[in-house]
């Protein structure tokens, strides 16, 4: 089971160097470092059995004071609002509209 974790790990960054996400640079001056944690989750099948397990790496923001160290948020999520206008859009115009899921879909928002 911990080699599935590590598995998971493994690709998560195998992704990150694929769609060259990440660079070192030297740290600038009077800027602080924002850390990162490893958040760990199960895909579940229907029956809620797990399936797969899945490692994300995200920033540790917690540190982080609004005003101080940032001034703004742009959450690479898309509103309700816009999704509903695009299917209503897409009906209109009588658009065929295809879902897919893609693994690494928010290193491209």
């Amino acid at each position: 089971m911990e080699l599935d974790w590590i598995n998971a790990m493994h690709d998560e960054l195998a992704g990150f160097e694929r769609n060259k996400f990440w660079r070192l640079v030297p740290k600038p001056n009077g800027h602080i470092i924002v850390g990162t944690i490893w958040v760990y989750m199960n895909k579940l099948d229907e029956s809620g059995a797990a399936v797969k397990n899945k490692a994300r790496l995200v920033a540790n923001v917690y540190s982080l004071v609004e005003g101080v160290d940032y001034d703004e948020t742009n959450p690479p999520v898309v509103r309700m609002e816009a999704i509903h206008l695009f299917l209503a859009y897409a009906a209109h115009k009588n658009i065929k509209v295809h879902q897919m899921d893609v693994k690494s879909a928010f290193l491209n928002s």
